[in-house]
């Protein structure tokens, strides 16, 4: 295969729908985090409550049509989580910043930025052993919990007058994503632990 041919492969990879949905979410980071932080109105929170979940849709669908159309790319597998943890970092950042999230809850989400930071160190180590780290079922329920959780604090006090509750509902989903965050971090952290050293042995 020429260069040519490979440069064309590699371009249309990176263009391919998966990718596309994937840059979208990315894009979607600041959109939602900025209607959250410089407005307090309903409209903003329910503008904000639609990017965040048309964002957190491509999530299943990104993965979901790479692997059915079998598009699956090294940029989209980069990508793929960095975008997932750009979307909940921001968006956690600005419930607390707009006080939505406030109280023994900001524990639930210091648990949980503080886990997406460790398995990130986890995935870059292994990646340069060659290992790769799969993506448990209970790390799926966990980023289920942790997403419509966080649609509840988007919508906010906007979203108390539609269900009331609304904030505690999301609160307690929060505290059990937590719950599920540490049991996958530990198992993530036994997994790679059999892998610590190797660099130092090859």
């Amino acid at each position: 295969m020429t260069e040519t041919a490979v440069t064309t492969k590699r371009r249309s990879h990176a263009l391919a729908l998966p990718n596309i949905l994937t840059y979208g979410r990315c894009v979607a980071v600041p959109v939602v985090a900025g209607l959250l932080i410089e407005s307090s109105e309903d409209w903003a929170r329910w503008t904000a409550l639609g990017v965040y979940t048309a964002a957190a849709v491509t999530d299943f669908l990104d993965g979901y049509l790479a692997r059915a159309w079998q598009q699956q790319s090294p940029i989209g597998r980069m990508l793929d989580p960095i975008a997932d943890k750009l979307l909940v970092a921001a968006t956690i950042l600005a419930v607390v910043a707009n006080q939505t999230l406030v109280g023994w809850t900001l524990w639930a989400a210091i648990i949980i930025l503080c886990r997406e930071i460790l398995v990130s160190g986890l995935r870059e180590y292994l990646a340069e052993l060659k290992v790769r780290l799969p993506v448990s079922t209970i790390a799926k329920w966990k980023t289920a919990f942790q997403l419509v959780s966080l649609g509840f604090f988007i919508a906010g006090p906007a979203g108390e007058a539609v269900l009331p509750g609304a904030v505690k509902i999301g609160s307690a989903m929060l505290w059990v994503a937590a719950v599920l965050t540490l049991y996958t971090g530990a198992d993530y952290m036994q997994a790679a632990f059999a892998h610590f050293g190797e660099d130092d042995a090859s």
